[in-house]
């Protein structure tokens, strides 16, 4: 197995430790080194940060962390979060065209609840959906473990009944993803093709970088073939170019599709992309829950973890 393989399980590890998050999360970090991949912990950060994104005219989905959430309240506030961040973003001229979007974790709005979870989740979602829509905005449901998949999936559907323009997170290291691709290249469904950022067996995913990259290439071909709308998520300069030759092959227009980039990562080449011409969305995290959001991201690009730990020497 590749080294860089062995560092990403070893992180998605240590993303579930208590021990461990409790060291880091109490640790000394500088709010600089936080702020390198997190857009701080309240609202008006979020929106602050969607604000100075467009005047490099890249556009925004922001994402209120938090997951598994097994506390109807908790849920509840969640879905209020969303609602607010949104009514801020359309007051600050963002929403425009979906300039900035939001994406949503199902189980930090009542998935995971014992009782009902679903329902609960689909009616907290419903209600994002229509203060997205008052904006003019969208939204996205993030993609979560294998277990949840078909729960998402089916939650993404009933959504689509009165928005059908919510958009799907497919994860290409899952065996599955190529025929989920198949059945969401359909007209006007948004369609987000990430790697996946968390720790699943050898039975639904692929073990091997090279075997989910060559997973996200097949993904890439049906979804750019489709009548979708693509949203390619990667920052790997192959993958990018691939996207872009795949784009030209199919006739797309650079309204038709879009590269998405997180917080922190490749910034000159978000610009870079940007100033081509092409539509460049940054995935933009905030809240006080950013520890295992920061962990996940470090497996997926395990580069960033000698710049993190770096962070963490020179400002502990």
């Amino acid at each position: 197995m590749d080294p860089s393989d062995l560092l990403r399980g070893a992180m998605l590890q240590i993303s579930e430790s208590d021990l461990v998050r409790k060291a880091v999360v109490t640790a000394p970090v500088s709010r600089a080194v936080v702020a390198r991949y997190v857009a701080g912990e309240s609202v008006p950060d979020a929106v602050s940060v969607a604000g100075e994104l467009r005047t490099t005219n890249r556009l925004a989905t922001i994402d209120y962390l938090g997951e598994d959430t097994t506390d109807a309240v908790q849920a509840a506030t969640t879905r209020d979060t969303y609602v607010h961040l949104l009514d801020l973003l359309a007051e600050a001229d963002l929403t425009a065209y979906g300039a900035a979007e939001v994406s949503v974790k199902l189980s930090a709005i009542g998935q995971a609840l014992p009782a009902d979870g679903d329902a609960i989740a689909l009616e907290n979602a419903r209600a994002i959906c229509e203060a997205a829509q008052a904006a003019g905005t969208t939204v996205t449901l993030d993609m979560e473990d294998h277990t949840t998949t078909d729960r998402t999936l089916a939650t993404l559907h009933a959504l689509r009944e009165d928005f059908p323009w919510v958009g799907a997170v497919l994860q290409s290291y899952l065996h599955r993803t190529e025929a989920d691709c198949r059945d969401l290249a359909t007209a006007g469904s948004r369609v987000r093709l990430c790697k996946g950022a968390y720790k699943e067996p050898a039975s639904v995913a692929f073990q091997d970088g090279d075997d989910v990259d060559l997973s996200y290439v097949r993904c890439l071909k049906v979804l750019m073939a489709g009548d979708g709308y693509p949203m390619v998520a990667s920052h790997d300069p192959r993958l990018i170019d691939i996207a872009a030759a795949l784009a030209g092959h199919h006739g797309r227009a650079p309204d038709s599709y879009e590269f998405q980039m997180l917080l922190g990562i490749r910034m000159n080449e978000q610009k870079r992309i940007a100033d081509r011409g092409h539509q460049m969305r940054v995935y933009v995290p905030f809240g006080e829950d950013w520890y295992g959001y920061l962990v996940r991201r470090m497996a997926e690009r395990p580069a960033n973890v000698q710049f993190f730990l770096r962070s963490l020497a020179t400002n502990g």
